[in-house]
This record gives C-alpha cells, sequence and structure tokens, in this order.
C-alpha cells in the first residue's frame, strides 16, 4: 500500500465513521514484515516470516469511546467496521477523561530520524550471521554446549490520522542477532549469552565478537559458589543496570500516578535520586530503538529530562492521563490497532558519571557484582525491591570468584538514592545505563 492509498483510506474511514455518527475519530494502520532464523549446533532449527496488515478505528460518541480493529481494508468491510464502532460506543459507560487531542496540541512537522533500513536481509545473510556466532561461542575453551543463536528482522510501518487533521506516517526496521551457549558439565554446568539489537543492519555487533563474548561469560561463571547474607554495595554490570530505570519508568507513567498505584506518586519536583544524577527521554535519536516523530495521539515528540540532578520533573502522559490530573500531555502516548493510546518512554538512559568502574569496585572491601537478574518481585506500589541474581564477589576491590542462588532486596526509593553511575554509558538498548553501585542492599545468600 502506498502513502497515497493509505492517506486515502484513512480519510474515507473517518468520514465514514462521522457519517455512521461519530462526533470525532482516530484510525491507524500498522503494516510490518519480520523474518527470523536459528541454529543449534550448526543445525536449523527455526526459519518464519510474518507479514501482516491492521487497522485501528477509535470512535466518540459524546463522552464514550469504542475501538475496533480489522485485517479486512475492502471498502463494504470498512464501512461495516465503522457502523459496528459507532454502535459500541453509544452501548458503553462514559469516560470523562476520554477524547481526541486538542487541535493545537497537535504536531504540525515533525523531524527524520533515519529509522529504516531499506536492506531486506535473505536467510543466506542471517544464516552466516548465526553460524559465525555460534561457533566463536562454542570455539571458548570451557564451552561445552550450545543453546543456539537466533537471528531477526523486521519493518513496520506506521499511519495516524485524526478527524480533526492529523495525518502522519513514518517507518522503522529492527535487527537482532543473540546466542546463547553453556561451559563446564553435569550439575555445574553454567550458561551465558550475548545479543546485539539495532536499527540498521550495518550496526550489528560483529558476531564473531559477540559469539566469544557469550562464550567467555558461561565460562567465567564456572565453579559458582554460595554467599552468607549481609548488607553490602552492589555493582549492576550495564547489561542489566538498565532496570533501574526502567523501574523509575514504570513508577513515572501517568496511568499509575492517575490511579495512584506509583510508590512516586507523591514525589514530583522532589529529589528522587541524589543530586548529580541527570536520566533522560530522548525520542529523536538517529537509529534509535525506540524513537519515533510524533506519539500515538498525533502530538509532537520532545526530548526531556526525567531526573534533573536528582529531582523529578515529570510524569509520563498521555491525553486521558493528562486530563485525569488536571495537565495536559507531553507527548508520550503509544498504541497498536486494537487498543486506546496509554503513555510509554521512548529511548532513555542514565548520563554517565565521573567515576570509572574501576574505581566503583576498586573502592569496595567486599560487595557482590551483578550480572543477571532473575524474576520480577519489584511492588510498583511500595517500591520493594526482591530479585534473584548471579555474579560474582568483590573482595578488596577486585573480581575474586563467581557466585550464583543469590536475592538482592532493598526499596526502589532507597536504591534510587544510593546509585553512584560510572562513566561507562553506552547506547545498546532501548533503556540505558551505565555501570552502576548501589549502597546497602541486603544480599541474601546461604
Amino acid at each position: 500500500m502506498t502513502q497515497i492509498d493509505q492517506t486515502s483510506l484513512l480519510e474515507s474511514l473517518l468520514k465514514t465513521a462521522k457519517s455512521a455518527g461519530a462526533e470525532s475519530a482516530d484510525a491507524l494502520i500498522g503494516r510490518s514484515i519480520s523474518l527470523s532464523l536459528g541454529e543449534r549446533l550448526g543445525n536449523k532449527e527455526k526459519l518464519e516470516r510474518a507479514e501482516s496488515q491492521d487497522l485501528g478505528l477509535r470512535v466518540f460518541v459524546g463522552k464514550r469511546q469504542a475501538i475496533v480493529s480489522t485485517s479486512d481494508f475492502a471498502p463494504a468491510a470498512l464501512k461495516e467496521l465503522a457502523e459496528r464502532a459507532v454502535a459500541m460506543a453509544r452501548a458503553v459507560p462514559e469516560d470523562p477523561y476520554c477524547g481526541l487531542a486538542e487541535p493545537a496540541q497537535l504536531a504540525k512537522n515533525w523531524p527524520k530520524l533515519d529509522l529504516c533500513d531499506k536492506t531486506e536481509p535473505s536467510e543466506a545473510q542471517l544464516t552466516e550471521l548465526v553460524r559465525a556466532a555460534e561457533d566463536a561461542a562454542r570455539s571458548v575453551k570451557g564451552v561445552t554446549n550450545s543453546e543456539g543463536a537466533e537471528a531477526g528482522y523486521g519493518r513496520s510501518e506506521v499511519a495516524l490520522a485524526t478527524s480533526h487533521g492529523f495525518m502522519g506516517s513514518y517507518a522503522t526496521s529492527h535487527f537482532g542477532l543473540s546466542v546463547s551457549v553453556l561451559a563446564g558439565t553435569g550439575t555445574g554446568m553454567e550458561r551465558d549469552y550475548d545479543y546485539s539489537s539495532t536499527v540498521y543492519l550495518a550496526d550489528l555487533e560483529d558476531p564473531v565478537k559477540l559469539g566469544e563474548a557469550a562464550g567467555n561469560r558461561a565460562v567465567k561463571r564456572l565453579n559458582s559458589t554460595k554467599i552468607k547474607t549481609a548488607s553490602l554495595p552492589v555493582i549492576f554490570d550495564p547489561r542489566i543496570s538498565n532496570s533501574i530505570v526502567g523501574h523509575l519508568v514504570g513508577a513515572i507513567n501517568g496511568a499509575g500516578i492517575a490511579r495512584g498505584t506509583s510508590f512516586l506518586k507523591d514525589y514530583l519536583d522532589k529529589d528522587v535520586f541524589a543530586q548529580g544524577i541527570d536520566i533522560l527521554d530522548d525520542p529523536h535519536r538517529a537509529r534509535g530503538l525506540r524513537s519515533r516523530p510524533f506519539d500515538g495521539e498525533g502530538l509532537p515528540t520532545t526530548a526531556k529530562k526525567l531526573i534533573d540532578n536528582g529531582r523529578l520533573t515529570t510524569w509520563l502522559l498521555d491525553c486521558r492521563s493528562a486530563r485525569q490530573l488536571g495537565l495536559v500531555s507531553n507527548g508520550h502516548a503509544a498504541r497498536g490497532t486494537s487498543s486506546p493510546p496509554s503513555p510509554s518512554a521512548s529511548n532513555v538512559h542514565m548520563a554517565a558519571g565521573k567515576v570509572s568502574r574501576a574505581e566503583l569496585i576498586g573502592a569496595i572491601k567486599q560487595g557482590f557484582y551483578v550480572t543477571e537478574l532473575i524474576g520480577s518481585g519489584v511492588n510498583g506500589v511500595t517500591g520493594d525491591y526482591s530479585r534473584g541474581a548471579a555474579g560474582f564477589w568483590i573482595e578488596n576491590g577486585e573480581i575474586a570468584y563467581p557466585v550464583s542462588e543469590v536475592t538482592i532486596a532493598g526499596n526502589l526509593k532507597d536504591m534510587f538514592k544510593a546509585v553512584t553511575p560510572a562513566d561507562d554509558l553506552v547506547f545498546k538498548y532501548g533503556t540505558n545505563a551505565p555501570t552502576l553501585r548501589i549502597d546497602g542492599l541486603t544480599i541474601a545468600g546461604a
């Protein structure tokens, strides 16, 4: 479907919805294509290709709304879709906070963010990637088996139109490569992995380096031991330190704030982290994994500091949650074709600190370096935090030996205040953070 076809279809559908009785409406077309391939021990185990297109229509009748979706774009089917949506809207309870954005809020123009690689890899190209990664991982001395390697590609196109004048579209692409291997034998086996995820194929990490990293990580975990329960400093490896930022993002979601179900609901404009800590949301990062030129309601997106020198500056808001809170949406709506918009972050990162990873570790007499988190024991209402973990014991400022079957526990309000970031920030994921040190966590071992 061409851009002109999408525009005409959406405009026609919105007119049909209004003719059927909708006072206002918006519509979204989503098209996607994906290819994924997996191998284990040199044998193909997975080859999947999918293509889809869906359309979602949201209509408003007074303070009532309904959403319907379809993959049938035939004119007769869309006419029936619009009539069904209006009938549903008339039957549901009123929602005093629903409705489109105000016309003055809508984006008039937006930046080009280089979000779509036109390269569509072949099966042979993906096969070459997974074999190189798995072979490199298996070549590491001590690696004894493999869980396999996978590579994937996807491209998505989004077009959004509203009955009060917004029309916009953009496309994104995604490439991924991962490998997981095991080291050791019998009950002493350990596994580890590595992966790379990018917007452009050319930006994927070298598969040989990625495989070697996965193999070396698995081997380093061999002969792990248990530790005794204590309250000690914990270092979060960059591979999992972004989870701390992720807990903040979840806690400042406007929908949760409006419901009163977040442990940070009373902390706007207050110090949440220590001074010197900045956390930013940047929807306009070129080739960013979560970049977007406009939000799911047609509002402009802008970069902003969520945490400024330790202070919480804002909530993540869509139009509905903003109205509930007596505020104005700040362009964080995300949506699919079958559900209403809801608040969501884009590319989020904690700014790098001023000390090196070696200095963070070197100042610790005894502590725990975490490389893997297990489970999701986080209470979003109270901030209580308890997660299984594995990693390495720190002794006199040095990584000493691997440890496993550990639980780390605390409360996120205390943990945020105790964060010290290193200077090793790398943009590798949708949410990024440098190595982090958090003092005072309870480490529960044997």
